[in-house]
């Protein structure tokens, strides 16, 4: 087996980044939802809204009085979108939702 000279890399660059890239979504996809099953996750316009918030240290108290609803639905948002999350307390949840890029 030959080394490829400084030429034949320089060359090939294009077509190694391309295959690159295409090798990382084959695996992500085969790969995500076996380590991380909640990828597939959907979650409502509120769950994110009210996870964004929360990320940025906002209580149920203020995110309620900032959207302009109760406390109990801000509260009824988090655990639905924990639950669907499968994150064990808000904080948990607005970090997998960061993860999977909600926020």
């Amino acid at each position: 087996m030959s080394r490829l000279s400084e030429t034949e890399l320089a060359a090939k660059a294009f077509k190694m980044a391309w295959l690159t890239q295409n090798a990382h979504i084959a695996l992500s996809r085969n790969l995500l939802p076996k380590l991380l099953p909640e990828a597939d996750t959907k979650l409502s316009n509120r769950e994110i809204a009210v996870l964004r918030w929360t990320a940025d240290g906002k209580t149920a108290g203020e995110i309620a009085s900032i959207m302009k609803i109760t406390e109990r639905t801000v509260n009824f948002h988090i655990s639905n979108a924990a639950t669907k999350l499968n994150a064990t307390n808000k904080t948990s949840a607005a970090v997998k939702a960061a993860m999977l890029g909600f926020l």
